[in-house]
């Protein structure tokens, strides 16, 4: 079958439209490049050459490419001349009229059949289209910076667009060795659709004093594996970016959650953008710099020490209270492993003993290690044995009226001045400090699954908490080789604050019939370099455990967009809980 349009006009050759007239040529095409001036089209040519023999240079491409490649580029300031394309790419600054203007000018201009595609990230493509005379043969194609790495194009169809013309850009990205998915025509299509209103809340988080801006990104890439923290990738694309993504994407939605942090539009009234001006959330050592500069703290009260711990507790025989323990024994603190039942305690320390001979196996730990971790445990089926240690952590079922009995015990039997926490993931910290006659001494450590292999920790100050108690969780943490991070005592923490809301956006999404399941995963882990797509993840936690989480949000916030949507309450209700029922959003029965 002929390959589609074996000629592309590329209309503005800033860094993206350079990006696409390079990939394109790179698969043989004639490239057509328009720029709005004489001076614009040189600078555009130059910035070409450029990037291509940077390509030669990093072996990306033979200076015999790069020569063949050259010569498929034209680049001019005349419009006319895309005339000749069978594919036109608009790659020009995100302003709409400046967008429809030119669009209906290319209307005029080129034959019947030739494609127009708008590379907007933001903006409406139907509004566009409406522009031209063709809007069957209009559409969006979102390629992602930088074009030559991100393998993700967004092939955007409004309600009019022609499937062949959708099929056609789709098979042209395949021809260009990227991986198209198919959207629907919504402000931020799938991957800014998903990221920005996840961007706009962690900037809201931060600017509400909940947690800094380092333990904010901290606890994103630590807790959810993500590349980069949300403030910190704030900075990368540009606060006015984001802010103009957000407007539009509120433009449509009429959601709170898409309107711009007020934090964003004072930044840029500022003209505090991020890196390309040297300053945004971060201060970079200069304009364009990537590398961020120390900053004074702002002056503060000296933490108090923290309590001695020498000796800790653990309440529980599931995984995570397995695993914490194992947390607590490699760094050679003494751990009492109390369950309820010395069956159920002497079950959880064969679990630990094999947890520790794979990480043997893998090289991971030594035997001597390992027995020496393992004879700083001991079993028991009684609380009551907990007495005399410094520090116990709860990490009991996920439901407050139980972790309620367990520290009203707790505070009768441990000694005075001991440390109480609870790992919880989204139950109140203050409920469980109030059922103890020592609200002071209570607080939450929410570690994370896998405990020995995930780093971090969320540390949780109820507004009872007594500061040596916090100080006492960071030093540990520190002992343990764990990285903590900072906040109040509000639903969700950091992590679940900031990730549920995104896999509830995905789950509507999806009940919209805007994207399949596999298209939104795929846009996600391409688009934005996340190790797990929302459905992916959604099936590993579970639906029932999101579900819950989901409402613990809304019933905090009262935010009309953190509501459940209806599909995941469908589906837990069905019993299509994920992984662990063999359906959720995936048959994994059949795999």
């Amino acid at each position: 079958m002929e390959r589609p349009f074996p000629t592309v006009a590329v209309v503005g050759l800033g860094t993206m439209g350079a990006g696409v007239a390079v990939a394109v040529a790179r698969s043989g095409r004639r490239v057509i490049g328009v720029e709005a001036g004489p001076t614009q089209a040189v600078r555009a040519l130059a910035r070409i050459e450029a990037s291509t023999a940077r390509a030669v240079a990093r072996e990306r491409l033979t200076a015999e490419e790069r020569t063949a490649l050259l010569a498929l580029i034209e680049v001019g300031d005349d419009l006319a001349a895309a005339a000749q394309a069978d594919l036109v790419i608009e790659e020009v600054p995100e302003d709409l009229e400046l967008k429809r203007g030119l669009f209906a000018e290319l209307d005029r201009i080129c034959p019947p059949e030739t494609v127009l595609a708008t590379g907007t990230t933001a903006l409406s493509v139907t509004r566009i289209a409406a522009a031209t005379a063709r809007p069957e043969r209009v559409l969006g194609v979102h390629f992602f910076n930088p074009v030559h790495s991100m393998k993700l194009v967004e092939v955007v169809r409004t309600v009019l667009t022609s499937p062949r013309a959708a099929e056609q850009v789709a098979e042209l990205a395949r021809d260009l060795g990227k991986e198209p998915v198919a959207a629907g025509d919504r402000a931020g299509f799938i991957a800014n659709g998903l990221l920005f209103a996840y961007l706009n809340q962690a900037a809201a988080m931060f600017e509400s004093r909940y947690a800094t801006r380092e333990d904010i990104d901290a606890a994103m890439r630590l807790g959810c594996g993500l590349p980069m923290g949300p403030l910190a990738l704030l900075d990368l694309i540009g606060v006015d970016t984001a802010r103009t993504v957000l407007e539009a994407m509120y433009e449509q939605s009429k959601d709170r959650l898409h309107a711009p942090a007020p934090i964003l539009g004072q930044l840029v009234a500022a003209g505090l953008l991020g890196r390309k001006s040297g300053r945004g959330f971060y201060t970079y050592e200069a304009p364009g710099s990537s590398t961020p500069v120390a900053e004074e703290a702002a002056a503060a009260e000296a933490r108090p020490a923290g309590r001695e711990v020498r000796s800790v507790g653990v309440c529980g025989s599931g995984t995570m209270a397995t695993g914490i323990v194992e947390v607590f024994a490699k760094a050679g603190l003494p751990v009492l492993l109390a369950a309820r039942s010395q069956e159920k305690a002497e079950r959880a320390k064969a679990q630990l003993a094999k947890s520790l001979e794979r990480s043997v196996a893998k090289g991971r730990l030594t035997e001597q290690a390992r027995d020496a971790a393992l004879a700083l445990v001991t079993p028991t089926g009684g609380y009551q044995d907990l007495a005399d240690v410094d520090l116990v952590v709860e990490a009991v079922a996920e439901d407050l009226a139980v972790k309620r009995e367990l520290f009203t015990a707790l505070d009768r039997i441990v000694k005075p001045g001991a440390v109480l926490a609870t790992t919880t993931s989204s139950l109140p910290v203050i409920s469980c400090a109030t059922a103890t006659s020592r609200p002071q001494d209570v607080i939450g450590m929410h570690f994370f699954n896998p405990a020995p292999a995930m780093k971090l920790v969320e540390v949780v100050s109820t507004v009872l908490t007594a500061e040596d108690v916090t100080a006492t969780v960071l030093e540990l943490c520190a002992k343990v080789r764990k990285h903590p991070v900072e906040c109040g005592d509000r639903a969700g923490f950091i992590v679940n604050a900031l990730l549920f809301p995104y896999l509830n956006d995905a789950v509507r999404m999806l009940a919209e019939h805007y994207a399949t399941v596999d298209d939104i995963d795929t846009a996600m882990k391409l688009g934005c370099g996340y190790p797990m797509g929302p459905f992916e993840l959604l099936d590993v936690v579970g639906l029932d455990v999101s579900l819950t989480i989901e409402k613990v949000l809304h019933q905090e916030f009262r935010e009309p967009g953190l509501a459940a949507a209806p599909l995941l309450e469908h589906l837990v209700a069905a019993g299509c809980l994920g992984r662990k029922t063999g359906r959720g959003f995936r048959d994994h029965a059949r795999r």
